[in-house]
């Protein structure tokens, strides 16, 4: 699960653009947050965030990851849910 809360992070900050506003909206300190995106980038392989823009932008790659994490982030909610709804029900 640590994988799809990176993901979260991702689309956090690409939501607000500043790393501040993302670790406030994710409840971590700025610091952890910067460590986890660059634990993220790290797992990708490529630099997914322009750091020296205001508001912080998402590199091409950054930006391709993105839209795979939404998809990934929104399917997984959409699975939990169903479970939880048919574990009510046994």
């Amino acid at each position: 699960m640590s994988d799809l809360k990176l993901f979260e992070d991702l689309i956090a900050l690409a939501q607000t653009g500043s790393f501040v506003r993302a670790a406030e909206r994710r409840h971590v300190t700025h610091p952890a947050f910067g460590r986890r995106i660059k634990a993220l980038e790290a797992w990708a392989g490529a630099p997914l965030v322009e750091r020296n823009r205001i508001p912080v932008s998402l590199t091409p790659q950054g930006e391709a990851l993105l839209k795979t994490a939404t998809q990934v982030v929104e399917q997984m909610g959409q699975v939990r849910h169903r479970i939880r709804s048919s574990g009510s029900e046994a």
